[in-house]
């Protein structure tokens, strides 16, 4: 009897705080961001942070269903012409108004920007012309059919025209967040904190929020603490580990959902030479070996992918052997989990001439996603066993990312969400062979290259009808999978923690934003 009252104290004094600070939201973040710049990195903690300060045309929800922001309306003319209706009465922070030639400026510095390691290009690329109807329509012609437009323009925040040459670092040190979104940027503190004001001429819906903290919280431990402290109201990331006892804590609730993030290897595949795999006494190789498909076959081969999700991720990770979860558009029910057969790996290595292995450094960041140091040397391990001599390196993502964009890894743990809820988005970033001025292959640094998936991913892509769409991207991604163009891992599963009185919205893609926390009585 004392246990329950003292649960029922414990609950009553969690719910008074949140009531008493209702108009200030203070989130823990498991992810440093990149940059403020809403065009320079296609990353999913960049993107989340975006959009609470910039508006896309169209939106996607938490199950990531297309919904109308800038844009009303949409539709298509004919094959290759888009018209769209954009929203009256919008105007941007600094007092600007929204038309149609903030769209068009926009869509011209996309491609424009310098140094991006994950280029938003691969959503523009299709866009040959942009037409100004007049300042609340415009139109978008593309070279050929093009059916996935109004989910790639999902992914595009809407600048103000005189945003246009803003440079990154101005974004970064927000003298260039100026944007349509429910909240203003006030400031970002590398490594510490962002924060936000909520922005009472919003065109939509206005958020509970009057002020909101992001708190950069990359340790799993410290981010935990903060909430159970009440530093922080609510955390993402909520550490596998550590899922159980939160949930039994009456002061906290837990909302969590599939995610649409995959965790996978990349391979260097493209080059002669890569610059982390030698032989086993430190010598150069005569070729690289993860351009032969037997050994990047051996490499999945070596994988357990059902004890990295039972024990590195406690059992918070969905084995997978393709890039989108089932029930996505585009996913292959005949492509099953990848094998784990050692012995056939190690007759693989073999035969591609590497009886005694070689040797290979696994690069990884460290505080990225769930558990990916653990992930990262429980791969390590698996690939030793198979003769291939693997050092694991892992790193803070703000390390990473930017040597990952250089080209400066072999073989490296990185994940991808399917933030246009579909399998062509996923396939054109990741399989595609590079070439930016399309759009193809933006995140495929490992240069991976297939003509005949290039041609077949190009068609769908240009191909209106659903089904036979479809029956391409399965195509496309059965030809990849059986080259190893990477190695598929898991699925993530996304879980938050708040504090009693705040109800989360789980998203599937991942992002943690300020509007879908709700203070309840």
């Amino acid at each position: 009897m004392k246990h329950a009252t003292a649960k029922a104290v414990l609950l009553s004094l969690f719910c008074a705080a949140t009531a008493a600070n209702a108009a200030e939201l203070r989130i823990g973040v498991a992810a440093e961001i990149t940059s403020l710049d809403p065009h320079y990195h296609n990353y999913t903690p960049n993107n989340a942070m975006a959009g609470h300060v910039f508006d896309p045309l169209i939106r996607q929800d938490e199950r990531q269903r297309l919904q109308p922001a800038l844009a009303t309306a949409w539709r298509a003319l004919d094959d290759t012409t888009w018209e769209i209706e954009l929203r009256q009465g919008v105007t941007f922070h600094g007092g600007a108004p929204f038309t149609a030639e903030d769209v068009a400026a926009t869509l011209r510095r996309v491609p424009a920007v310098p140094n991006s390691p994950s280029s938003f290009v691969q959503f523009t690329g299709a866009i040959q012309a942009v037409e100004v109807v007049n300042p609340h329509r415009i139109r978008l012609r593309t070279a050929r059919p093009h059916p996935l437009l109004p989910q790639d323009l999902s992914q595009v925040a809407i600048l103000p025209r005189a945003s246009e040459g803003a440079a990154t670092d101005a974004f970064n040190a927000a003298r260039a967040t100026d944007g349509t979104g429910p909240f203003r940027m006030v400031r970002w503190q590398r490594g510490d904190r962002i924060e936000m004001t909520r922005n009472d001429g919003y065109w939509g819906a206005k958020p509970a929020w009057d002020r909101v903290t992001f708190r950069l919280l990359t340790s799993d431990p410290s981010r935990v603490a903060a909430l159970l402290s009440r530093d922080v109201d609510a955390i993402d990331g909520v550490p596998t580990g550590d899922i159980a006892r939160l949930s039994a804590n009456p002061a906290v609730a837990i909302s969590s959902t599939g995610s649409n993030r995959v965790m996978i290897l990349q391979l260097d595949s493209g080059r002669e030479a890569t610059p982390f795999v030698s032989g086993k006494d430190g010598r150069p190789l005569p070729a690289n070996p993860l351009r032969d498909a037997r050994v990047r076959q051996a490499i999945s081969l070596a994988v357990n992918r059902a004890t990295i999700a039972e024990r590195a991720m406690d059992g918070q990770a969905i084995p997978t052997g393709q890039m989108v979860p089932e029930g996505f558009f585009g996913h292959d029910p005949a492509i099953p989990v990848p094998a784990f057969d050692p012995d056939r790996a190690r007759a693989l290595l073999t035969e591609a001439g590497y009886p005694d292995g070689f040797a290979l450094t696994l690069h990884s960041p460290n505080n990225r996603y769930v558990n990916d140091d653990r992930v990262a040397q429980a791969l390590g391990g698996m690939l030793t066993r198979i003769g291939i001599a693997a050092r694991v390196e892992t790193m803070p993502s703000t390390v990473f990312f930017p040597r990952w964009g250089r080209l400066e890894h072999s073989v490296q743990l990185v994940g991808w969400g399917s933030s246009t809820g579909e399998a062509a988005g996923s396939l054109r970033a990741h399989v595609a062979s590079f070439d930016r001025s399309r759009g193809f292959g933006t995140s495929n640094v490992g240069r991976y290259s297939n003509p005949e998936v290039d041609a077949l991913l190009t068609r769908a892509l240009a191909t209106i009808d659903d089904v036979a769409r479809e029956d391409l991207l399965r195509q496309v991604t059965r030809i990849a999978m059986r080259d190893v163009a990477f190695v598929p891992l898991y699925l993530q599963v996304n879980v938050w923690a708040t504090r009693r009185g705040i109800t989360y919205a789980a998203r599937s893609d991942e992002t943690t934003v300020a509007w879908g926390f709700t203070p309840t009585p």
